[in-house]
């Protein structure tokens, strides 16, 4: 199993450097004058996951090892702040423990703790364990359902780390000792114990492909930081699915460490942050995307059109005021603060403009101050209830004959997400077109009088809401929610050249 040679291995390292564990990591040398040599000399990292520390911050740091990272996080977030290393190697927390003591002697103050636990399973308490099962011998089935049960009272009443306890979570080459079974729960285990607005960043050894079974099968090379990589994408992603955002690559290595088999292993260092929970409240508030990109998606589906004004709810405008959005957005108050008894529940699921009347005066254009007059807030039990129902629509989209990719393919697959089992979608492209088309008369007469300039064209219910070129996406999701034009239509691009026979005529 991997966590017996992990150990083993690590055990060995702990009393002796080894160095074909994991890659050379420089620190700021001014932090590492008061950590003793033996400790410098034994650490087995491949990044520097302190970028996101701040005075004041309670860190933990998974897979401590020989305390390393901890001695430097506890400098930089002061006397006031906490260092707290887990791992569950009695070798590395020994030479983390015994330098300790000369640390914090140097120091002038103790923040530093160490303690005994499996990143996968932060509740429970190995030292707490160990010690049980010294007074108490498992022999029998009943001692087993015992021990689980105490295990478990344990975890709940007493846990190694509590929920919503600290600041930032970090680990440097750890991720990749622990079992594939077992990776998302360490992911699980970081958002339980951050606190809301809490940040998470962590180093780590990923693979360009998937690492085959018989290599993961070797544990020499599990334990050498290599068969137990996973692979980069599906690790970027391990951070939303666990609840986080604002999923960030702050360093990847240009050269692999290690190519195996034609598998490049490489140092990434990845950040997130947690704090995206709770319902939408509209305060009138928009944020305007300043570029470079047209659009940006963030985790939880919201579009940003570049330039644009775009309504979001509190909670939202909150989260892009921070890191690691802050830069890229302008922030647009109402004038008149809308109070929170009096806040409106927010669909964060369709991209809104926010007009600028109503950020000015609190009322959409040609509204009417009594008609704008805020309702009274809705309870979250029948937010639910809240959101219209959407019949079912047909839409078609059709664009000239064209061999190349799809212009509008972008606009289909947005649409298809956006709208799910709301609409039936089609794509026709002129050219592959066999049997008879669904398209109004009146569009089918024009190409026919004035030839394929009008195209692409999207109908939606039969009734043509768009020519001549692929909307943007919120004009988009405005034409199939409403079945008529855009009301703001974008500027047009220059007409194309009326042909029937498309770009591959």
């Amino acid at each position: 199993m991997p966590e017996s040679s992990v150990d083993a291995r690590y055990s060995e390292a702990a009393k002796e450097y080894e160095a074909g564990l994991c890659c050379p990591v420089e620190y700021d040398p001014s932090f590492l004058s008061v950590i003793p040599s033996e400790v410098l000399e034994r650490d087995y990292g491949c990044g520097d996951p302190t970028q996101l520390v701040r005075p004041g911050d309670t860190v933990l740091d998974l897979g401590s090892g020989g305390g390393k990272v901890c001695f430097i996080v506890a400098q930089i977030v002061g006397a006031k702040g906490r260092s707290i290393g887990v791992d569950a190697n009695d070798d590395m927390l020994a030479l983390a423990n015994n330098a300790l003591p000369s640390v914090v002697e140097k120091l002038g103050y103790n923040n530093i703790e160490f303690r005994k636990g499996r990143i996968e399973d932060l509740t429970l308490d190995r030292v707490w364990l160990d010690d049980y099962l010294k007074k108490n011998p498992v022999t029998t089935e009943q001692d087993f359902l015992t021990l689980q049960s105490e295990i478990a009272k344990q975890g709940t009443e007493r846990p190694l780390v509590a929920a919503n306890s600290v600041d930032v979570v970090i680990s440097n080459c750890v991720l990749n000792l622990v079992r594939h079974d077992k990776k998302l729960d360490v992911m699980q285990e970081v958002y339980r114990v951050l606190r809301r607005g809490g940040r998470v960043i962590i180093s780590d050894i990923v693979s360009d492909e998937d690492v085959p079974e018989e290599m993961q099968r070797d544990e020499l090379l599990w334990s050498d930081c290599v068969s137990g990589a996973i692979r980069e994408d599906r690790w970027l992603a391990s951070f939303a699915e666990a609840g986080l955002y604002g999923v960030t690559v702050v360093k990847r290595d240009e050269e692999p460490w290690k190519v195996i088999n034609g598998i490049e292993f490489r140092s990434v260092t990845v950040a997130a942050y947690k704090g995206k929970e709770g319902a939408c409240w509209d305060h009138h508030q928009a944020v305007i995307y300043k570029g470079p990109f047209k659009r940006v998606e963030d985790d939880d589906d919201h579009i940003f059109e570049r330039g644009m004004r775009m309504a979001v709810c509190e909670k939202t405008f909150n989260i892009l005021r921070r890191e690691p959005y802050l830069e890229n957005f302008e922030f647009i108050e109402p004038n008149i603060p809308v109070k929170a008894s009096e806040a409106r529940p927010f669909d964060c699921s369709t991209p809104l403009l926010r007009s600028p009347e109503e950020t000015k005066y609190g009322r959409k254009p040609g509204i009417t101050a009594e008609a704008a007059a805020p309702a009274v807030s809705v309870s979250s039990s029948n937010l639910a209830d809240s959101k219209e129902s959407v019949k079912v629509k047909k839409v078609y989209i059709f664009e000239q004959a064209c061999c190349g990719p799809s212009p509008s393919q972008g606009l289909v697959d947005f649409l298809h997400k956006k709208f799910a089992g709301d609409i039936e979608l089609e794509l026709f492209n002129m050219g592959n077109v066999k049997g008879a088309l669904p398209m109004p008369k009146e569009l089918m007469v024009k190409i026919q009088n004035e030839g394929a300039g009008c195209l692409p064209a999207i109908v939606v219910d039969n009734v043509v809401v768009s020519e001549g070129r692929v909307p943007n996406f919120l004009e988009a999701v405005e034409m199939v929610q409403t079945g008529k034009p855009s009301a703001n239509p974008r500027p047009a691009p220059a007409p194309a050249q009326s042909s029937s026979s498309g770009c591959c005529g």
